[in-house]
């Protein structure tokens, strides 16, 4: 019984470690993510040589994947909890709605905003960044300052130029 559970944490803390990892490498920080791949590679080997050092028991690759599918959940609670990295959202509203852009100026939020047209006339248009770790905050605030926008959110990799780039590297 005690192995199981050997062999169950070691999946869970190598799986964690395997997401974390990528999200390392995905973000750019390829140095980091080497330090914790050497960290993830041991665990997994230990967990392995316990699994392979008994594959007559049924119990231990059953622990094996179900510590897998544990960690591979751990690993996205993880990644949400240390949200790194920024968001762009972007923010399509009717026209009336313009002084949004100052508000969520005020709230310390980069706003570009621009003027478009839509299908049922004039709307606009905002590019809003924020850190991850804001984001829901961001949602909340556009959902009580505009509850009929339309939202788009992605990650961006790369940034050159703007006020904000200021803010990321101090």
């Amino acid at each position: 019984m005690e192995q199981l559970l050997i062999i169950f944490t070691i999946n869970i803390v190598y799986v964690s470690f395997f997401t974390i990892r990528m999200i390392m490498v995905m973000k750019g920080q390829k140095l980091l993510a080497s330090l914790v791949s050497m960290v993830e590679v041991f665990v997994y080997l230990m967990g392995l040589s316990l699994v392979l050092g008994n594959l007559n028991n049924p119990f231990n690759l059953a622990a094996y994947c179900i510590g897998w599918g544990t960690g591979v959940y751990m690993g996205s609670k993880i990644e949400e909890l240390l949200a790194l990295g920024y968001v762009t959202v972007q923010i399509v509203l009717d026209s009336s709605q313009n002084d949004i852009s100052r508000i969520l100026r005020e709230k310390g939020y980069g706003v570009t905003s621009w003027q478009a047209n839509g299908k049922d006339g004039q709307r606009v248009v905002m590019n809003v960044l924020a850190k991850r770790r804001n984001e829901k905050k961001l949602y909340q605030t556009i959902k009580e300052l505009a509850p009929k926008a339309f939202v788009i959110s992605y990650e961006p990799r790369f940034f050159y130029g703007g006020f904000w780039t200021n803010r990321i590297t101090k």
